[in-house]
């Protein structure tokens, strides 16, 4: 399997993944590939003490000059971007192009970030008072917790950091356990961009590599003034309430329950490709994948039929094999909560089409994608599972369907396949998808790195990306200038001695 020379293409020496208490396996092959050394849970007060010195001397770097080492990075990352990306695929079961998509996007981030830090303003804002300017300026904020899931091992990463540097801010990662040699590698492509730099304080970016101690007692410590998390929404549930305790803040990205309505004008064609990449891609596990389909009516039966045989044709297997389209789960865990969350679906009235268990493939978790008509939005359509399921139920009238997409504790990613106007508007307006991204005859996966990314209700509401997120890494402060000999109050107060 050349495991190994996967990993030592990538700057990854052996003493890097071997010999440690920490198991690391591919979910290609279920071959363990390496045993890391964890941090030490009374080693993080000396991470804190490293990331506040750090934060010293960088917040006082000007933001442009931070941009350079943003724009290092990127250009060490073009040039990793193969063997990178085969960690990639090695570590999260990824299918080649998507694993050199994740690098694609670490460096389109970077390029964004390398703009941004000539672009960080505040707004000049007209006084009431004679001789008054006020204005706002935008501050780093502090030491930055980033907390990675195994889905997306480092483009996540790299939305968050690459703001963070140019924001002023130090960082501190914790990779998921199941992706810590991914963030090694990356780790290594950044110490190359810190090289390059020159005088970059040490301890700008760490990594801590452990389980969710480490995790508690960062999120924990009033010394980590901001935390970025991504998972499941029950890992929100227990980051939320630490942070908010200690009147931190908190950018969450948790779960997703994503769905499409087709309409009767829709593309059938156009939707199906968009449906098959959105539902199966990563094998189902993006916080953004499809999970419901709301197709009108007039349509279902149409377009289930054209869905089986598209799934019928889709090549799984090893993810490194030229033309596979859908690799493996993540571990034999998830598939097995995939056919109980099947089971369930049957038992609340669904009809199930795949989902098997792929024989012949030795030692990954692979599993045929399921398409399952439900006959209504039921418990276990409203629950998020990580696997490549998508529920079908039919509607009505417009309203019927939006009322289906948004019914769902869940609200990252949404879209609608229409060539109705009227529809396309409604569904865009403050009466349609509840969630944080809504689409227009376009998947609810495969966002672009310019827009804020985030979601909803017990999506986390948090944005991370492009647009303004990047005011959530900064702290403001408002500025009134008297440049008059007078000292007028404003609001017309008087109060003269």
């Amino acid at each position: 399997m050349h495991h190994n020379q996967t990993l030592a293409d990538a700057g990854l020496q052996p003493h890097q993944f071997q010999g440690g208490d920490l198991a690391v396996s591919s979910p290609i092959d279920g071959a363990e590939i390496g045993q890391l050394v964890q941090t030490r849970l009374e080693d993080i007060p000396k991470v804190l003490d490293r990331s506040e010195a750090a934060f010293a001397t960088w917040r006082q770097t000007p933001a442009p000059r931070r941009g350079e080492l943003v724009r290092l990075l990127g250009e060490e990352l073009r040039a990793a971007k193969a063997t990178l990306g085969a960690v990639v695929t090695l570590e999260a079961g990824k299918i080649t192009s998507e694993g050199l998509g994740e690098v694609q996007e670490m460096i389109d981030i970077c390029d964004f970030a390398v703009g941004l830090s000539r672009q960080l303003y505040g707004l000049t804002i007209a006084s009431e008072r004679p001789g008054h300017r006020m204005m706002e300026t935008w501050h780093p904020l502090g030491p930055t917790l980033v907390i990675t899931a195994f889905n997306f091992p480092v483009a996540v990463w790299s939305w968050n950091t690459a703001l963070a540097l140019v924001c002023g801010n130090p960082v501190i990662w914790k990779p998921s356990e199941k992706s810590p040699l991914t963030a090694l590698a990356t780790m290594a492509a950044f110490h190359r961009a810190l090289e390059r730099f020159g005088d970059a304080p040490e301890g700008l970016v760490q990594l801590v590599i452990g389980g969710a101690d480490l995790g508690a007692a960062l999120v924990d410590s009033p010394r980590v003034p901001l935390v970025s998390a991504t998972g499941s929404t029950r890992m929100g549930r227990q980051v939320a309430p630490k942070v908010a305790q200690r009147f931190g803040r908190s950018i969450l990205e948790l779960g997703g329950n994503n769905a499409m309505i087709v309409a009767p004008s829709a593309d059938l064609d156009m939707a199906v490709r968009a449906i098959v990449f959105s539902a199966v891609g990563t094998a189902g596990q993006r916080c953004t994948s499809l999970r419901r389909l709301i197709v009108h009516h007039s349509l279902r039966e149409a377009l289930v039929e054209k869905l089986k045989a598209a799934y019928a044709s889709l090549p799984i297997g090893d993810p490194r094999a030229e033309g596979t389209l859908v690799g493996p789960l993540i571990d034999h865990e998830s598939l097995a909560r995939m056919h109980a969350a099947l089971d369930q679906a049957r038992t609340e009235g669904g009809i199930v089409h795949g989902g098997e268990q792929v024989e012949g493939v030795e030692g990954g978790a692979y599993a045929r994608p399921a398409i399952v008509e439900m006959p209504g939005q039921s418990d276990i359509v409203c629950a998020e599972t990580f696997a490549p399921i998508l529920y079908v139920m039919e509607y009505d009238s417009l309203d019927q369907a939006i009322a289906l997409q948004n019914g769902v504790p869940q609200g990252l990613s949404s879209c609608i396949f229409t060539r109705d106007l009227r529809e396309a508007e409604t569904f865009l307006s403050a009466a349609g998808s509840d969630c944080g991204i809504a689409n227009v005859n376009i998947g609810p996966s495969g966002a672009e790195i310019g827009g804020a990314f985030g979601g909803e209700k017990e999506t986390g509401g948090g944005r991370e990306s492009g647009s303004d997120a990047w005011k959530a890494y900064m702290r403001r402060a408002t500025n009134t200038i008297n440049y008059s000999d007078e000292l007028p109050l404003a609001q017309g107060v008087r109060f003269d001695i």
